[in-house]
């Protein structure tokens, strides 16, 4: 089980230095985890494994975890939050969508709502995009050039640094989806009423510029993916493979951790609570 584990990280990260690659990579492979039932069960195992963790974090309260969470459109970051902190204690968790910057968001540098929103010490935070919308989005409509972009990726390997060592785990996932996939569900929110909320047509114009985003992103992963805080690319288009890779990441980086319980209140011993 180790060396699978093992095999599955080596496969996902993008070692620093190291090009992202985005197309040699499969969105539909599976990860050697077998059949979908397999997939389902082995969630469930780690499911109870990420809580018990995430419950020292908790009661620790001296590190905290971030995990990022960037796609393209319909690749699946709603669904990953859904399914894989299910179970969690909410008390412990933040969620974090990162929207069109609002009037006074951007009366502030780009980083300032993003930092402004990093999980405080013993708890798990999400970010649903985060500032990677101002290297990718940012530069696909043009509110910054070339130059400027490098400049924030600069930025970006920095503020992240910051972060990581004063006890924030930056865990940044790249939802990797084939455009037949993305294509398959956006068209499954046309077609169901119940799901019609989540498509704007917007998402028709950003789609038929799939090409120049997977350049876009495939740029942005290997220049800020760092020791301090590695990108990983997650095959997506089955989610149930999405959801073990993500538990699985975030185990990792809460077992190399280690929260610990802090110790009781003294003299407990022979107290009875009547």
């Amino acid at each position: 089980m180790a060396n699978h584990h093992q095999r599955m990280m080596d496969k996902l990260v993008v070692e620093p230095g190291t090009t992202a690659d985005l197309e040699r990579r499969e969105a539909g492979e599976t990860l050697e985890l077998g059949d979908k039932l397999s997939g389902q069960v082995r969630s469930e195992m780690l499911a109870t494994r990420l809580g018990e963790l995430h419950n020292r974090l908790w009661a620790e309260a001296k590190r905290s975890v971030v995990l990022v969470l960037q796609g393209m459109d319909a690749s699946g970051k709603d669904g990953t939050i859904r399914r894989v902190l299910s179970g969690l204690n909410p008390q412990g968790c933040t969620v974090t969508n990162f929207k069109v910057p609002t009037e006074l968001q951007l009366a502030h540098d780009y980083l300032w709502r993003v930092h402004n929103n990093a999980p405080a010490r013993g708890l798990l935070g999400v970010w649903n995009r985060s500032h990677y919308e101002d290297v990718v989005a940012a530069r696909m409509i043009g509110l910054i050039d070339d130059e400027h972009c490098a400049k924030r990726y600069r930025h970006i390997r920095e503020f992240e640094r910051m972060l990581h060592d004063e006890g924030t785990s930056v865990v940044k996932v790249f939802l990797h989806i084939s455009k037949e996939e993305q294509r398959r569900r956006l068209q499954a929110r046309i077609d169901d009423p119940a799901k019609n909320w989540k498509f704007q047509k917007s998402d028709i114009e950003a789609r038929r510029q799939w090409d120049q985003y997977q350049v876009r992103y495939e740029e942005a992963i290997t220049e800020t993916s760092t020791e301090w805080a590695p990108w990983y690319v997650v095959p997506s288009d089955r989610r149930w493979v999405r959801d073990v890779a993500v538990a699985e990441l975030l185990i990792r980086v809460l077992e190399e951790l280690d929260p610990q319980i802090p110790d009781p209140e003294p003299g407990l011993e022979g107290i009875v609570v009547e």
